[in-house]
């Protein structure tokens, strides 16, 4: 199947692309895709293996159990390789070539011999799906979506979730806090100082964004949980919203069906 990376002979993992494929939807079509385009790190806090083994163990425990899964925007694998042995079939999708050449590495490393990857983004994965699955979660990625496309893709989902199946949006960006963090309130060595120099820089680089037509921020949007909850009562679900432990100005939302 087009834009899968597929399991070889050798029992690596391949890249399987057509030229059709790689014309249509691998060209960058938004400002998100091209600036990760070529990146090979998922923007954890740390890359320190002690440290992703910590938050891997807090998203194991809201995703508490299921057989099958699928990690939308899996990135370069960091937490995809801690799920893997705790389910049956793993699924890592991401939009970036490069990032998935990343998963592919520590997938082989972890002899993860039950997981796939897929190249794909938040409208053409469901095409490509042929089963459906316990959990459907990402982490840190539903803030390069609007309000509109997490909509699209909360609907699309519920086609593929089992019955008892849940959605778990991990660290969301939450509007009430990611301000304050972005000027250092939530730092240790915090003063006044420094928080009015970062809110000048804020402001400065926020201009220049704009000018130059780039993202006037590399996160992304920031989403108010009660229009999340909204949503998901729209397409049929319940959900309850959790602090995240390891980045203090995010939440996940834990979507499932009443």
């Amino acid at each position: 199947m087009s834009g899968i990376y597929e399991k070889n002979r050798s029992g690596g993992y391949e890249q399987n692309i057509s030229e059709g494929y790689e014309k249509n939807v691998l060209r960058p079509k938004n400002v998100w895709e091209e600036f990760f385009a070529d990146k090979r790190s998922g923007g954890h806090r740390s890359s320190a293996e002690e440290f992703l083994s910590m938050e891997a163990r807090e998203k194991l425990f809201h995703l508490n159990g299921g057989k099958t899964i699928l990690d939308f925007g899996c990135g370069a694998g960091e937490l995809l390789v801690y799920y893997a042995p705790e389910y049956e079939k793993t699924i890592g999708v991401d939009f970036s070539p490069s990032m998935l050449e990343e998963a592919g590495k520590r997938i082989r490393e972890r002899n993860c011999k039950n997981t796939i990857l897929i190249l794909a983004d938040d409208k053409t994965v469901w095409d490509r799906l042929d089963s459906p699955l316990d959990r459907i979660t990402a982490a840190g990625v539903f803030q390069y979506l609007t309000y509109q496309e997490i909509d699209d893709f909360i609907f699309n989902a519920s086609t593929y979730l089992n019955k008892d199946g849940k959605i778990v949006l991990f660290d969301m960006l939450d509007p009430r806090l990611y301000p304050l963090w972005k000027i250092g309130l939530f730092s240790q060595d915090n003063s006044c100082k420094k928080i009015i120099s970062k809110a000048i820089c804020g402001v400065r680089n926020t201009i220049s964004s704009s000018l130059k037509r780039r993202p006037r921020d590399i996160l992304g949007y920031s989403h108010y949980p009660g229009k999340i909850k909204k949503i998901a009562n729209k397409n049929g679900f319940e959900m309850i919203c959790v602090q995240s432990m390891y980045y203090e100005y995010k939440y996940h939302a834990i979507i499932f069906r009443s």
